[in-house]
């Protein structure tokens, strides 16, 4: 499995027969995703949803995952097709967070889960103390905001609604991006509403360095309260 895991899609081009490593990468996404969420969740009790969800996006976006990849020296072990190896594949964030995650997934077909949550959580421990000490990470709407400035888009439009009595009113906001829905969120409050409801739409986006493509489709309209 672990030869799997290393074996980039370039290499069975040149190899018919061998399998890549895609399938294990699917299943090291979902590991390393849960993982992060359970450390997360268990180890910050006062963090709201609308702050958890930037800092798990900051832990497992690829970028992270290869500068892990890059410390445990994967890239020297990974088995490149020759267009790929003179491409300086063994460097690109691209293959080496793939082949991170394709590694945990092996992990996770090999062993107990309480072996996995040590293994990944141990990996990824110091990123996420500092993850959760970083600036950004904890306010989302400034993320969302820059994220749309850096890309040419409208300013996120945030539409509030509230409910109950004027001593315990409760909040839902939907966020608009381009006048197109792309998130909800409640809260105790106009803020963590609006906190909230700029997390739900940030999951919706590419979290590597705030990219260019959708991660996932948009979320789907409801009928207002």
């Amino acid at each position: 499995m672990l030869d799997n895991a290393l074996t980039h899609r370039s290499w069975c081009a040149e190899h018919p027969g061998s399998s890549s490593n895609e399938r294990l990468e699917f299943l090291g996404d979902a590991v390393v995703a849960l993982v992060v969420t359970n450390c997360i969740y268990e180890a910050f009790p006062d963090m709201a949803e609308g702050e958890l969800a930037p800092l798990r996006a900051e832990v497992v976006r690829a970028e992270a995952l290869a500068g892990l990849a890059q410390e445990l020296q994967l890239g020297a072990a990974l088995r490149l097709g020759r267009g790929e190896e003179h491409a300086g594949g063994r460097e690109k964030q691209s293959i080496l967070s793939d082949a991170m995650e394709a590694v945990i997934g092996a992990i996770y077909l090999d062993a107990p889960w309480e072996v996995v949550v040590e293994v990944v959580e141990g990996w990824l421990a110091d990123r996420i103390d500092a993850a959760a000490q970083s600036p950004g990470v904890r306010d989302y709407k400034t993320r969302l905001q820059e994220y749309c400035a850096r890309h040419g888009r409208g300013a996120p439009d945030y539409r509030l609604f509230d409910e109950g009595p004027d001593h315990a009113k409760h909040f839902l906001a939907v966020v608009h991006l381009d006048g197109q829905e792309r998130g909800r969120g409640e809260g105790r409050s106009k803020k963590q509403a609006e906190q909230a409801a700029a997390a739900a739409a940030w999951e919706t986006l590419d979290p590597v360095g705030c990219g260019d493509a959708d991660r996932a489709a948009p979320v789907p309209a409801e009928a207002a309260p």
